[in-house]
């Protein structure tokens, strides 16, 4: 049974958690201090070491509970599905997964944090591998189920698609008001569905 203690400890993790998510993703890493956690948070400073020993030990709890929410947040598996659907039905819900997934605010965290990960000696470059791959072969195994032409691999198409969607966000972070996510996805939506749906679908 939790005690009363651990159920407060619990909840002023999860709120230095949420707050260092957002100021990482806002800030950056590098610019982001415990006494901005502690702000942003309303536990005070000396708190965030006891709950996460460092800066980088929270900096990998932060990415450790957004691998945890991609994995909750992404459509069910497509083994899942009581029923066999149409090829456009599949596309659909494979592409409707990846709207629903590149709005969440993880994603921006995700490509803020993208720098940081692939300087020698990052801790979370792993996290960052393991982020990647579940995302490739989520979107793998819905196009599996997909008539994909000849000389295409579903393996192929997944990093296109991955690569793809993690471009158009990096581009609106960095120029907002030329850049339109939802149109850019749409955009990738057709050309997507120009190369796996047959003809007439």
């Amino acid at each position: 049974m939790t005690t009363r203690r651990e159920q407060t400890s619990h909840e002023s993790s999860e709120l230095i958690l949420r707050a260092a998510a957002e100021l990482f993703a806002a800030k950056g890493y590098r610019q982001t201090t415990f006494a901005d956690v502690a702000e942003r948070s309303g536990i005070s400073r000396g708190s965030i070491p006891w709950h996460f020993g460092s800066k980088e030990g929270l900096l990998l709890a932060v990415l450790e509970r957004s691998v945890d929410l991609i994995r909750t947040g992404l459509v069910e598996e497509p083994g899942e599905l009581a029923e066999p659907e149409g090829a456009e039905a599949g596309f659909d819900r494979l592409m409707g997964g990846a709207d629903a997934l590149f709005a969440q605010p993880t994603t921006k965290l995700f490509v803020t944090l993208l720098v940081e990960a692939l300087e020698p000696g990052s801790p979370i470059h792993g996290r960052y591998v393991e982020i990647h791959n579940t995302l490739r072969d989520h979107c793998r195994r819905w196009l599996e189920r997909l008539p994909l032409p000849p000389g295409l691999s579903a393996e192929t198409l997944a990093v296109t698609i991955i690569g793809a969607g993690i471009g158009i966000h990096q581009q609106w972070l960095l120029a907002p008001d030329r850049v339109d996510p939802e149109q850019a996805l749409a955009a990738l939506r057709t050309l997507v569905a120009g190369a796996v749906l047959p003809a007439g679908e």
